[in-house]
């Protein structure tokens, strides 16, 4: 590992960004504030930026925060030698480019006043209001002489709770760890590597989720660098070593404007540069090169309907790769992506990738949350009063079991809502941390339909187990089974992007989670909620044993009396037990060795396999009778206490159990075998309807 970070300018400069010089931004900041009806030089950068997306931003707060945070910093510097005021206008500036508003950026200035200055949280409030001073707690780190080693995951614990009321927060944390990284070659390299998985693990995977895509492609690239220098320098090799790659996108970009300039249909066509780690992401993928690989066209266009029009006369002119194609505009992603990808051949057999989007949709792509400017403005606006930071009111739009609850309130995703929820049944900062970085791991999400109109958000590869959990919280202790799309299913199946689930629980409530629904819980709510019940229940919820004899079971069992009266006299009588017929069901009798009639039900197979051998039937009856033996399979989910409700259903009957049998779980079902001496066999159909009402079977019937 090298001491300083390679060089993470090439990738900035490749998607046209320029870099803003942290020398001369820290000989304006020791210059210090200018007079009081101008804009100090060190922060004019940030103000043109502002202007460039909300050119009415009012400027004055701007600079009363700069003047507060460079007399608050004075005197500290960076470990690069810099002044400490360069690193909060350097985020600033970073969020400014995004297009954050001035609230953001305001907090922004101000985000490491508290943490390392004398600065108070009742000083902000006072000086710029309860929004600001929300944002900047909210990105406060907690100290580690509070909180030794559990310093860091409480941190970001901190951080996603006031993300959850406040989804700026989390901006400016990307922004604060951009510049981070992208100053971190004066660390030692422990600690570059250290900070670099962190940021892999889970600030990358946040960027991904709140859209922020700009930030999120250079936090790639630079712990790419970190972690992996041998591949990264490669992968720069490779992109400065092609020259032709530009020229190869050209000629395809040429065709594609005259194209769409013939089709009359107005457009931005523009050369993408891949950044380094989709680079390295592609030649892993397919080996060698083309010139093509090295980044792709994006096509701007002003309407949604226009994106359409762009690609039907794309796959019209040249020869599209259908496999390729993605609509993420009628279906956008759970991160407000909206786009539409395709592949078209070009000269020679190259085949250039190609976005298509409006220009509201680029921004968006781009900056995420951040492109919404003010996400509560909007609300508020709509409600008698504001809603404040940490309140509810305009926050609680975003409801994950409504539909389409994963984007119905950008401010609050379902993935958020979820995350926030389980967090509080982790109180263990260790428990809390590794959770995370599983969920955070996932990189695809799903949309689940509920039969109530509702939809779960969860991630791919998650069970019924999951969707338990999700739906009902702790409640689903009590699930014993699903349907998916109608039917029946064990908790343990896999659910689909758009299926449609329906989870059961026991009415009592008396049932709970077994062992093994942790070999099919993906979600960190579902496995900390069953840990902990199971902990709660030491014993209770281990797997059935494979055969078992409830307690008062007869180990021989009584001779039920036939009542079988035949055309043979004096022939002894037996009921068969491959189907074992009660009264009243319609019978036939077949003599076998020894003289003996063997009684079977009519519809039983056997009695059509005698038959077809030519055996002859001989008439048989009932005659009085007073009990019946019956055989019952019992089809059931697993659960706890499942094998005494059964048998105190069949006691309830006054039956007894001459035998039974439990067969080993098979995906969390079990089948039950009970032979049954009945007193009278109308009561078989009452004893059967009781037995399927018990919590967890799902089917009882004769053998």
């Amino acid at each position: 590992m090298s001491a300083e970070a390679p060089k993470p300018d090439a990738p900035s400069r490749r998607r046209g960004r320029p870099r803003l010089d942290l020398r001369r931004l820290g000989r304006a900041a020791l210059l210090g504030p200018t007079a009081r009806d101008r804009l100090p030089d060190a922060i004019s950068h940030v103000a043109e930026a502002h202007r460039a997306h909300h050119s009415d931003a009012d400027l004055a707060v701007l600079r009363k925060a700069y003047v507060l945070a460079e007399s608050s910093h004075r005197g500290q510097f960076r470990k690069s030698g810099e002044p400490y005021i360069t690193h909060p206008l350097a985020v600033t500036l970073i969020l400014a480019e995004l297009g954050a508003e001035t609230t953001t950026l305001t907090a922004s200035l101000l985000h490491d006043t508290v943490e390392d200055t004398d600065l108070t949280l009742e000083q902000v409030r006072a000086e710029f209001g309860d929004e600001v001073c929300y944002l900047v707690d909210g990105v406060t780190k907690l100290e580690k002489v509070d909180y030794g080693a559990a310093a860091e995951p409480e941190t970001f614990r901190k951080m996603l709770v006031a993300t959850g009321n406040d989804v700026r927060v989390m901006s400016i944390k990307l922004a604060d760890r951009l510049h981070n990284m992208r100053t971190l070659g004066v660390m030692r390299p422990e600690k570059q590597a250290r900070i670099a998985r962190v940021t892999r693990d889970v600030l990358i995977p946040l960027a991904e989720r709140l859209g922020v895509q700009a930030l999120k492609s250079e936090l790639e690239d630079l712990v790419f660098a970190i972690l992996h220098p041998d591949e990264y320098e490669r992968t720069r090799s490779l992109i400065e070593g092609d020259g032709d790659a530009c020229d190869a996108l050209d000629v395809i970009a040429v065709r594609v404007r005259a194209v769409l300039r013939e089709a009359g249909i107005p457009s931005e066509v523009l050369i993408r540069p891949r950044h380094f780690v989709s680079v390295h992401r592609i030649r892993l993928k397919r080996g060698e090169l083309r010139g093509t690989d090295f980044g792709r066209l994006l096509v701007l266009v002003a309407e949604d309907a226009d994106c359409y029009a762009v690609l039907g006369e794309l796959h019209t002119c040249f020869t599209p790769l259908i496999s390729e194609f993605k609509d993420f505009i009628a279906a956008p992603k759970f991160n407000l992506y909206q786009s539409l990808h395709t592949a078209v051949a070009g000269p020679e057999g190259s085949v250039a990738e190609v976005l298509i989007r409006t220009h509201q949709m680029h921004r968006v792509a781009e900056a995420g949350v951040i492109a919404l400017g003010n996400p509560y403005a909007a609300a508020t606006e709509c409600t008698d009063s504001a809603a404040a930071p940490g309140t509810t009111g305009a926050l609680e739009t975003g409801d994950p079991q409504q539909p389409d609850g994963e984007r119905a309130d950008p401010t609050r995703p379902g993935w958020l809502s979820r995350l926030l929820a389980w967090q509080e049944s982790a109180p263990d900062p260790d428990t809390f941390w590794t959770s995370l970085q599983a969920e955070l791991a996932e990189d695809r999400e799903i949309t689940v339909f509920r039969t109530d109109g509702g939809t779960l958000g969860l991630p791919a590869g998650a069970s019924c187990v999951d969707g338990a959990y999700a739906q009902y919280g702790e409640a689903a202790h009590a699930c014993i089974g699903a349907r998916v799309n109608g039917r029946l299913v064990t908790l343990g199946t896999e659910l689909g992007d758009g299926d449609t689930v329906q989870l059961l629980l026991a009415q009592d409530g008396a049932s709970g989670p077994s062992s093994d629904w942790l070999d099919h819980a993906r979600t960190p709510a579902a496995r900390i909620a069953i840990s902990k019940w199971l902990a709660e229940h030491p014993g209770v919820g281990k797997p059935t044993a494979s055969t078992a004899r409830p307690p008062g079971a007869l180990s021989g069992g009584r001779r039920a009396a036939a009542n079988a009266v035949t055309d043979l006299p004096d022939a002894p009588v037996r009921l068969a037990g491959c189907c074992t017929p009660v009264p009243p069901d319609a019978v036939t009798g077949f003599p076998v060795r020894g003289g003996t009639v063997t009684v079977h039900r009519a519809e039983c197979p056997a009695v059509a396999r005698m038959r077809a051998l030519g055996r002859e039937p001989v008439g048989v009856r009932w005659g009085d009778a007073s009990e019946c033996r019956v055989t019952l399979v019992v089809e059931s989910f697993g659960r706890t206490r499942l094998l005494a409700d059964l048998t105190e259903v069949i006691a309830t009957a006054d039956a007894a159990i001459v035998s039974a049998a439990v067969e080993p779980p098979s995906e969390q079902r079990v089948r039950h075998t009970y032979t049954l001496q009945l007193p009278d066999s109308a009561g078989l159909p009452a004893l059967i309807r009781a037995m399927r009402d018990v919590a967890g079977v799902y089917d009882v019937s004769r053998v």
